[in-house]
């Protein structure tokens, strides 16, 4: 499903809650119309994610979500045997006088017995439209997973010895997704169109938290906002994302607070902040003086 234009895409985004600046919306635009998969990589917790839940809930596609981390293989991406099921089978063959032969090799290798992992199942899902496939965090996966993946993304296709290679009547729109703490191999990147997705700006970020937290005061959102951008120009081990923003304003607004305050800021620093060192280097003064700066 494509749109009309790179400005309907975006407002079509903004109406569901994710806003999109127009280079964003452009790099989907064009994955949808050329049928790319589409890299995304930034730090943690800027949306990268949400972009490809987001698509599917707007256009009413299934979400195929791939979570990669080390050690993935076929078994766990593509398929595997159902094993269990498989040797009943040979159990009720031999019963029968039938557990030899040809027709008894591809009956235990047939479809029925084949456990379809997420790669699979977006290569063969069936309906009017295509699934979105969303490959998250690919830099958690070992490099050697990143082999799998060529075929799929060149041709829309697996090959699986036993049964042929297994072809997509239409491709599934690919969102992978990347934390950056490797780099992604070429071979891959050249099969993609890619897009960074920093850290939004002042502006941008109060317009996200506005749409994904409505019930937040505008004094509350200004003043989280700002001090999340304050956050990010000290020297912390983990910078707070989009993600954390919105944790942050929704622990707030479960306390019933209309605007930040020292005590609110030092009680929730573990919304925004996920590690012990950052909380002490920032709780008390450092909270105090950014406070004063955000208010002023």
């Amino acid at each position: 499903m494509t749109y009309a234009s790179i400005d309907d895409l975006q407002t079509t985004l903004a109406d569901a809650g994710y806003v999109a600046d127009r280079p964003l919306a452009t790099a989907l635009f064009l994955a949808l119309k050329l049928e790319k998969p589409l890299l995304l990589e930034g730090e943690a917790g800027v949306g990268k994610t949400e972009i490809a839940k987001t698509l599917a809930r707007i256009q009413g596609r299934q979400l195929i979500r791939l979570q990669c981390y080390e050690g993935l293989d076929v078994a766990t991406t593509i398929y595997e045997w159902n094993y269990t099921r498989q040797m009943l089978q040979i159990r009720l063959l031999e019963a029968q006088g039938a557990a030899h032969g040809d027709q008894a090799i591809r009956d235990i290798f047939s479809p029925e017995f084949l456990i379809k992992r997420p790669l699979l199942q977006a290569i063969e899902a069936t309906g009017e439209l295509p699934p979105v496939l969303l490959i998250d965090e690919i830099d958690r996966a070992d490099e050697e997973f990143e082999a799998f993946l060529l075929e799929l993304l060149s041709d829309w296709q697996i090959s699986i010895p036993e049964l042929g290679t297994l072809r997509a009547e239409r491709p599934p729109t690919v969102i992978i997704t990347s934390n950056r703490t490797r780099e992604v191999h070429d071979a891959l990147k050249r099969r993609c169109l890619f897009y960074w997705i920093d850290y939004p700006s002042l502006e941008k970020e109060q317009q996200i938290v506005a749409a994904r937290q409505p019930g937040a005061s505008a004094r509350l959102s200004r003043e989280v906002v700002a001090f999340v951008q304050e956050l990010r120009k000290v020297d912390l081990y983990k910078l707070p994302g989009v993600a954390e923003t919105l944790d942050w304003t929704a622990a707030l607004l479960a306390l019933d607070a209309q605007s930040l305050s020292e005590g609110a800021i030092n009680d929730t620093l573990g919304a925004i902040l996920k590690y012990h060192d950052d909380i002490e280097q920032v709780r008390g003064p450092k909270a105090r003086a950014i406070l004063d700066k955000v208010t002023r």
